[in-house]
């Protein structure tokens, strides 16, 4: 399964720690809701697979780092091979969202002259009596920093997918459009044959979850 792909797209998880990164993606790749789920220490590996459209397939491979300062000079070593990011917040957490900024910062210092697409999530969208950002607030914000905003929820699956989707989206316009390459030397964005040259396979799903240790 694994070779059934066209290209791969390396995304990056940021935020702040317990926004629910780690819970958006365990919801996106398993479909599952966990109330509990421990801390990452480091950064976790995952992977999906999509099909963007009809016999183009794209793998995702997800890094989920650590929100915690302690663990940023490891999660920053993770920013320079990766297509697109993830900027996350807490909707009932404004300290997470007033972050956003910083986040996006230090990632772009960090991969110049090299390009990002960026996604900016507004999670816990079910806890309405809690929410302390509204959505036009955190829209202009998007703008601000040239990214699409959507609002999640991981516990009642409210547009999971779609916060995935409409990421691997703008980073294969941003393929078409030539702002991001493939290249042996980078692993951001990796190629292999054209849709052409293999089978078609259809509905692929969710077909693989894997973790890495960085203890």
């Amino acid at each position: 399964m694994d070779s059934l792909w066209h290209y791969q797209f390396r995304i990056i998880m940021l935020g702040d720690s317990t926004v629910g990164k780690s819970s958006l993606l365990k919801c996106y790749t398993e479909g599952a809701f966990l109330d509990s789920i421990n801390q990452t220490v480091g950064v976790d590996f995952y992977v999906q697979f999509v099909e963007l459209e009809p016999g183009l397939r794209i793998k995702l491979q997800f890094w989920d780092t650590a929100g915690q300062e302690r663990f940023r000079s490891v999660t920053r070593s993770y920013y320079r091979n990766s297509a697109g990011a993830v900027l996350m917040f807490d909707l009932t957490n404004r300290a997470s969202f007033e972050s956003i900024k910083e986040w996006h910062q230090e990632v772009t210092d960090t991969v110049k002259p090299f390009h990002m697409v960026f996604v900016l999530v507004g999670h816990k969208s079910d806890l309405v009596p809690q929410r302390q950002v509204e959505r036009k607030e955190a829209e202009k914000l998007a703008s601000s920093l040239g990214a699409k905003y959507i609002e999640t929820s991981a516990k009642s699956n409210s547009n999971v997918d779609d916060a995935f989707q409409l990421l691997t989206l703008e980073i294969y316009e941003a393929v078409k459009a030539g702002v991001l390459s493939p290249n042996k030397d980078w692993d951001g964005v990796k190629s292999r044959l054209p849709p052409t040259e293999e089978p078609k396979v259809q509905n692929l799903g969710k077909q693989e979850k894997q973790k890495k240790c960085s203890c």
